[in-house]
Formats: structure tokens, sequence, C-alpha cells
């Protein structure tokens, strides 16, 4: 079975109190990389959560994005500093009295010192984490979200790799045709290669008054002969597909060794093309070079 590294998932619970949202999302990559964004005071546990997210994603780039939102008062802390606030109010009442205002209300100074941040400082989530026992709260609520992620986006990467490896073997089975569609013309394109080779053993000895140099003969015809012989790269050619097949019912990470072959299948592909002198060959060649690049597209796709 194959799993696609495109998916998406997200995670809701509510526990202790508060609410703990995770999204995550990931994309091809030729390795694991992970992006955990989550609010500062939950750094803690960005390592755990890297750790579980490394357990079921081996190659991908994951975005993972943590939210939080607390309905109790025990994690919300309001402090005063009252030293600030006393420097502030002399500060105000002198500057008052050099401007001739005279004495400032104590219920507009309150107002004005409510009005400073320096003075009336909040930290919503300040006391999150202030035991032992809070942090095992926060990791269950937090745990419980992003495994429902998880398993969402593990269920998308299921999906997408079951519609890859539909395409995947699709193109393969019609690479396997075109490649026996190569072999059934081999024997025509033999007669026809052996009848330009003695044309051009003609045409050599023609040049040479005819008189026939043995040697250069019969370099001229190993020089053709191995310029034209493909039957050595369609062996590799099916041997390449065969064991891609054997892939393609392994468990596990896979892509990178499919990527692999694919661009061995592509290497002997190439050799076909240059190696060809019939433009019927080099058709089908063209062909099957397009639909190994179909699959190679595919297969950077699978984890």
């Amino acid at each position: 079975m194959l799993k696609s590294m495109t998916g998406y998932g997200r995670g809701e619970c509510i526990c202790h109190d508060r609410r703990f949202k995770v999204e995550m999302k990931s994309v091809n990559h030729r390795a694991n990389d992970f992006s955990v964004k989550l609010p500062r005071f939950l750094a803690p546990f960005e390592d755990k959560i890297r750790r579980r997210l490394a357990q079921e994603i081996v190659r991908g780039k994951v975005d993972c994005w943590v939210n939080f939102e607390s309905f109790t008062s025990g994690d919300i802390s309001v402090k005063t500093n009252e030293t600030y606030a006393a420097a502030y109010m002399n500060a105000l009442a002198t500057l008052s009295a050099r401007c001739g205002l005279g004495e400032i209300p104590p219920e507009s100074m309150f107002e004005i010192l409510a009005r400073t941040p320096e003075i009336i400082i909040s930290d919503r989530f300040e006391n999150v984490l202030n035991s032992e026992s809070a942090k095992d709260e926060i990791w269950e609520g937090l745990s419980q979200a992003l495994e429902q992620a998880l398993s969402q986006h593990t269920e998308m990467r299921i999906t997408e790799g079951s519609a890859l490896e539909k395409d995947i073997v699709a193109n393969h089975l019609a690479c396997l045709s075109l490649i026996e569609q190569i072999r059934a013309s081999l024997p025509q394109y033999v007669k026809e290669y052996a009848a330009k080779l003695h044309a051009r053993i003609n045409e050599l000895t023609g040049n040479l008054g005819g008189e026939t140099d043995d040697t250069r003969l019969l370099t001229e015809i190993a020089l053709l002969a191995d310029k034209t012989d493909i039957s050595e790269e369609l062996t590799r050619l099916a041997s390449h597909f065969e064991q891609f097949a054997s892939m393609q019912k392994e468990c596990g990470t896979i892509g990178r060794k499919m990527d692999f072959i694919v661009q061995e299948m592509n290497r002997e592909a190439n050799t076909l093309a240059s190696k060809s002198a019939d433009v019927t060959l080099t058709k089908t060649v063209i062909e099957l070079k397009s639909l190994i690049e179909k699959i190679r597209e595919q297969v950077q796709n699978v984890e």
C-alpha cells in the first residue's frame, strides 16, 4: 500500500476547561522536515510533538500549528507594578503643580494608571504549567487533539496514495505493452537493419574501387551493429519494470527506491532512443519515455 506525502489533518479537544486545536499539512520532500508552531508557553511540548510526528511520517515537509484557549481563571495571572505606579503618580502630581492645574482628582488618577500598560501586567497563561499535574493535564488535551489530526492526516495520505497507485499501475502496464511491442517488431527491425548494413557495405566497397579493405569493413560492420543493437537495453528495461512491480507490493517507505529505479528506466529509454534508426521505433520509444516521466512525477510524491 502506497502512502502519499501530501495530506491534511485537523484535531480539536476540550479538556480540563481548555480547548486545544491542532492543524497539520504536508507536501513532498526528500526527507522529513517538521515545522511546529505553538504558543510560547507550550514550547516544552514541542519535542514530544516532533517525536510523535516522526513515528507516523518518514518523508515529507510537515507544518503543524497548535492553538490554545483557556476557560479557567486559574490560568490567568494579573499583576500590578506598585513601584512604577507610585513613581507615575508623583510625576503626574509634579507636572500638574508646575502647570498650575492643581491636584489631580483620585478618580482621574486611577483612570490614568489603569490605562498604562506597564502598571497593570496580565499574562493569561503564566500559571498554566505551574505544576507537574498541570503539565499532565495540558499534554492530555494536546495529545488528544494531535492524535485526531494525525489520524485524519494519515487517512488522507492513504487515499491519495491509493489514487497514485492506480495511475502508476496503469502507466506501468502501458509501458510493458510498449516494450512487448518493440520486442515484437525486432525481427522486422533486424531485417531492415541488415538491408541498410548491406547497402553500406556495397557503398564502402564501391568507394574503394572494387577493392575491399577487410579491416575497415569489419570495423564498419561492428560500429553499425553496436549502434543499432537494442536487445541488451530491452532486457535491462524489462528487469527494471519487474523490480518496480515487486516494490509496489512492499510495505513501508519505498518512495526513494521507486524513484531510483525509475531513473534507471529513463536512462535505458534514452539509450533506446539514441540507438533507434527506425522512425516507427523512435515514436514508440518517445511514447515510452513519456509514460516513464509520468511515473516519475507520481513516484516523487510517494512516501
